[in-house]
């Protein structure tokens, strides 16, 4: 079992930056694929971003590329997600989760953030 709490969100202005943060517990010594989703109001979750065990290799989604990074710290346990260039459109509840097979496992209880224009 793995453990996830998110913090960091919070209202922002158009333009402006948020680092949303994840600290994992329980069995982290496994090479878990760590991800962030984002849930818009109505919307599907949708996976904006994700990172290998190493960190070598990282996925985004077309609608964040080039303005937000994901990395990890394995020995601290953590995974941020920086965000710079926040659009009105990037408000939603975000999500860290954990995964080691094709399916996304564990999930945090999510973290709200919302962009005023």
């Amino acid at each position: 079992q793995v453990q996830l709490v998110e913090s960091g969100g919070g209202l922002v202005q158009a333009g402006g930056s948020l680092r949303l943060s994840c600290a994992t517990s329980g069995r982290t010594g496994s090479s878990y694929v760590m991800g962030w989703f984002r849930q818009p109001p109505g919307k599907e979750r949708e996976l904006l971003a994700a990172i290998s065990w190493t960190g070598f290799n990282t996925y985004y989604a077309d609608s964040v590329k080039g303005r937000f990074t994901i990395s990890r710290d394995n020995a601290k346990n953590t995974v941020a997600l920086q965000m710079n260039s926040l659009k009105p459109e990037d408000t939603g509840v975000y999500y860290c989760s954990a995964r080691r097979t094709s399916v996304w496992d564990y999930w945090g209880q999510g973290t709200q953030v919302t962009v005023s224009s």
